[in-house]
């Protein structure tokens, strides 16, 4: 008896997938392919994640949020009396309620987004008090974990900045518990039937706002390779193509070295003239920048005039904000592989004062100058950090 598949041919068995496909009648009538047989069972191998897109990522990638809290409810105060045989009047033993649980906002690395930060939380309420003299119980905190970098406005004022893994801000307090009638027993009054209700829990309407927190921060214009050199020098995989403003959300990577130190490179999303008055993709993501704590300048050396690109990242984002132009920066000549960077790279030394690095993304050329500079500003920021007293970002 040979199995679903097989077929005889000149005396041998012979195996071949068309023949599954044959219908089988069962019960009169035709099925397309066999149930029985191992080879027609369905694929169990586990799928491997699916490649998201930069467009589909814009979905999961939130940088603002509108959360409104609400503290929990304080529990009611007990009312009763102590009840024994062979004891009257023995007296309230109503116990006080419990505390209303906080909203507690919680920094956290391992959040990227406030894509899972939901528009609205309650902190669990506290229990009633009861007889004997018995407390409440306080309810549970809720805890809402946000990325580190989160700031918290409320009417358009900053009232936390979340900067450090682990740091939290109580969003909304939770209502205090009401007294139970033990509480008001008095020498006047020695049966008291008083008790009060618990308070209600704070309610605050707060706005999120993520600004990326990362060492340092590649700007420039669309189609500058700023994604493409990420990749060179990092594991991170943002989008890359020949069409401007691939990047549509900003991407961390992280530079590892050999003594362990790690260095987060943020790739914003290109600017163009105009951003600081909302052009292009304006001022969304050039908040970004204000964590980052010295800039790569990224000019594409094949265009004319390459040191005009540099000229207008400063003035953009000397206009976004006062001083942001004046932090310890390195200008990055991409595609020195192109005939005209290299004519064009001797011209834009002689333009700027600042430190020019020509390199190839594509090609890989010259990034360990890259690379032993950028641990030259990370190693300037945390000696800076110290000197003050103030702990450096670490990741």
């Amino acid at each position: 008896m040979l199995l679903p598949g097989w077929a005889v041919l000149s005396g041998r068995p012979l195996w071949s997938p068309a023949l599954l496909l044959r219908p089988v009648p069962v019960g009169g009538r035709q099925l397309p392919f066999s149930t029985t047989c191992v080879r027609c069972s369905k694929n169990r191998r586990l799928r491997q994640k699916r490649v998201i897109s930069e467009r589909q990522l814009t979905r999961y990638f939130v940088d603002h949020r509108k959360v409104r809290v609400v503290g929990g409810q304080g529990g009611g105060g007990g009312h009763s009396f102590y009840s024994e045989p062979r004891k009257i009047f023995g007296g309230p033993d109503g116990g006080n309620g419990g505390d209303g649980g906080h909203v507690i906002l919680k920094a956290d690395q391992q959040m990227k987004s406030l894509s899972s930060v939901l528009p609205f939380y309650q902190g669990f309420h506290g229990e009633r008090g009861g007889s004997k003299n018995c407390y409440g119980a306080n309810g549970a905190y809720t805890y809402v974990k946000v990325p580190v970098g989160t700031l918290v406005k409320e009417d358009g004022k900053v009232v936390a900045d979340l900067t450090q893994h682990g740091e939290e801000y109580v969003a909304a307090y939770g209502g205090a518990g009401g007294k139970g009638n033990r509480f008001f027993l008095s020498n006047e009054n020695r049966a008291p039937t008083l008790f009060t209700p618990g308070e209600p829990g704070q309610e605050r309407v707060l706005h999120l706002e993520l600004k990326t927190t990362a060492h340092a921060g590649l700007v420039g214009f669309p189609n500058a390779g700023k994604s493409s050199l990420l990749r060179a020098i990092s594991r991170a995989k943002p989008a890359v193509a020949a069409y401007p403003f691939t990047t549509l959300n900003p991407h961390v990577g992280i530079v590892h070295y050999q003594d362990y130190e790690q260095v987060a490179v943020a790739d914003i999303p290109g600017l163009i003239k105009g951003a600081h008055q909302n052009r292009g993709l304006g001022v969304a993501f050039l908040r970004h920048i204000e964590r980052c704590r010295f800039l790569l300048y990224v000019v594409d050396l094949s265009v004319s005039q390459p040191w005009i690109q540099l000229q207008d990242l400063k003035y953009e984002l000397e206009q976004y904000k006062k001083g942001s132009s004046e932090r310890p920066c390195v200008v990055i000549g991409n595609k020195i592989d192109l005939a005209q960077s290299r004519i064009n790279l001797p011209r834009l030394k002689e333009q700027t004062d600042h430190r020019v690095i020509a390199l190839s993304a594509l090609t890989g050329d010259n990034l360990e100058e890259l690379l032993l500079h950028l641990r030259e500003l990370y190693d300037t920021y945390v000696k800076t950090e110290q000197s003050r007293g103030q702990s450096p970002v670490k990741w």
